[in-house]
């Protein structure tokens, strides 16, 4: 029995914090890929995913900055999103898959409001901003290199996505402010980056799936895919409100995304159809795109994770949970801090301890 890796679509990676990634979701093989392809009776999988992180743990490079905790100035980004997708496969080495997020985010802080220092928030009060709605839209295709039937133990898939821009990539909030004298006011303008629904531009992206039966009930798998974002930016202006506008991180980038994971399945003899999992994930986003400019505000870096979980399967029914926690954290430079003559400027972001995924699919 071959588990999720195969029978749920890759998506798009979400970020555990502040760098600002969408979600991937796919699961392990585990046994044997013949009698995976056996079960599936029909054409049709769908599929429903939920997610959730909470960052708060600053870096400046890979160094964790503590005395933000330590202080109360840590930003906290809460998010909860739902993940729906359908899959059609023609042949049992062709599949086209359609994924849309459905999001929740949160984020607290006080620097967005009042400020972080006492004298501008003596009370250190710290205020929400959140948005919430469907992210931007997937639609991605597969194709195994080799027949299923003719090679059960490996496998290689390779696949081509485009990632369209449904989301709102401009979603805002109220953020408080305070007058010289002492006066309390709100302005509304866009919500940062790292929870915004999308990111207003189409990307595509390549992707790679495998997996090697080394035993009976042993497994390795590894998938991975990077998403091109050509555009640089998608216009909405960070802070409207102030007199000029940086034309290096004035507005959003619109930034490339990777993500790559390595691990095994082994079987539970006496419970069929389940697996234990472990393996590593990497996931981030680069300070220079692939394609086109880099520039416009972004918060690079990338997160190491060890990765255990559980895949089962029954019928024509899966379910998998992974809980991928951080063992390497790092805000890499940005374009724009790698413009500062004196080369010493970086900035920070926030990144989650871990994070969870649940998944389940059914075919027809």
């Amino acid at each position: 029995m071959l588990a999720l890796c195969l029978s749920l679509p890759t998506q798009l990676i979400h970020a555990q914090g502040c760098v600002a990634v969408r979600h991937m979701s796919c699961a392990a093989p585990t046994g044997s890929s013949a009698d995976f392809f056996k079960q599936r009776t029909g054409h049709w999988q769908v599929s429903a995913g939920y997610r959730f992180f909470n960052s708060y743990k600053h870096f400046v490079g890979d160094v964790e900055q503590k005395q933000r905790v330590e202080q109360g100035t840590q930003v906290i980004n809460t998010s909860h999103a739902l993940d729906l997708g359908i899959t059609y496969m023609p042949s049992l080495r062709w599949s086209v898959s359609v994924n849309l997020p459905i999001q929740n985010n949160d984020r607290s802080s006080l620097y967005e409001h009042y400020g972080n220092a006492v004298a501008a928030n003596p009370d250190q009060l710290r205020f929400h901003t959140k948005s919430q709605g469907i992210g931007d839209l997937r639609i991605s295709g597969n194709y195994w290199l080799v027949n299923p039937y003719k090679l059960p133990k490996a496998n290689v898939a390779l696949g081509l996505g485009v990632k369209l821009p449904t989301g709102n990539y401009a979603a805002t909030d109220n953020f408080h402010r305070r007058t010289k004298e002492g006066a309390d006011y709100t302005i509304n303008k866009p919500v940062d980056q790292s929870i915004q629904l999308g990111d207003g531009r189409v990307g595509f992206s390549l992707e790679a799936q495998g997996y090697w039966q080394l035993s009976k009930s042993l497994t390795a798998y590894a998938n991975g895919f990077y998403l091109f974002n050509p555009a640089a930016t998608n216009g909405v202006v960070r802070s409207p409100e102030a007199t000029s506008i940086d034309l290096v991180t004035g507005t959003f980038s619109v930034a490339d995304q990777f993500a790559a994971r390595l691990g095994v399945s082994q079987s539970v003899r006496f419970i069929p159809g389940l697996a234990v999992m472990l393996g590593g994930r990497v996931e981030g986003v680069p300070a220079i795109d692939a394609i086109g400019s880099s520039t416009g505000f972004r918060r690079p870096g990338y997160i190491v994770s060890v990765e255990p979980g559980l895949a089962y399967m029954k019928g024509n029914y899966s379910a998998a949970l992974t809980v991928p926690v951080a063992v390497y954290r790092n805000r890499t430079k940005s374009y724009a801090d790698r413009l500062d003559p004196l080369g010493i400027k970086q900035g920070d972001a926030a990144f989650a301890d871990y994070l969870i995924s649940f998944n389940v699919s059914r075919w027809f």
